[in-house]
């Protein structure tokens, strides 16, 4: 895949996620790590912020600032995916809850359930204070 064709599908996916460049606030930093002299004078680590949702990333994975901008703008894509697909699974789980909380016992489950009580109110009818007969 050429990479213009991996640019041009890059935008496409940050538009319809509505991440517009003007939000991204991006930040080249010396590399750490392993690497020697090489890493460390060159500013190809990529700090990314996405300023409406307050989420950074960084990406040192190449020793190309090009490469890294563009995997740091997928890395973003793939988070903001990622937060969304969290936010409507918690709600679909809360809609669900409620439902399972609103629904009515069946005949068996509501019988066993007064049993249960009648049980355990027998059991607390002995608790007290020792009486002594005299």
């Amino acid at each position: 895949m050429s990479r213009f064709h991996q640019e041009a599908e890059l935008a496409a996916r940050m538009e319809r996620l509505g991440i517009h460049e003007a939000d991204l606030e991006e930040r080249f930093i010396a590399g750490s790590g392993p690497g020697g002299q090489k890493i460390n004078k060159t500013s190809s680590c990529v700090a990314l912020t996405h300023r409406p949702s307050g989420i950074e990333i960084q990406c040192q994975e190449s020793r190309s600032q090009s490469t890294n901008r563009h995997l740091a703008r997928e890395r973003l894509c793939d988070r903001i995916e990622a937060d969304r697909l969290a936010k409507k699974a918690e709600k679909a789980r809360v809609r669900a809850r409620k439902r399972y909380q609103k629904r009515r016992r069946s005949k068996g489950e509501k019988e066993a359930m007064l049993r249960q009580k009648r049980q355990r109110s027998e059991k607390k009818r002995f608790r007290g204070p020792v009486r002594r007969d005299e």
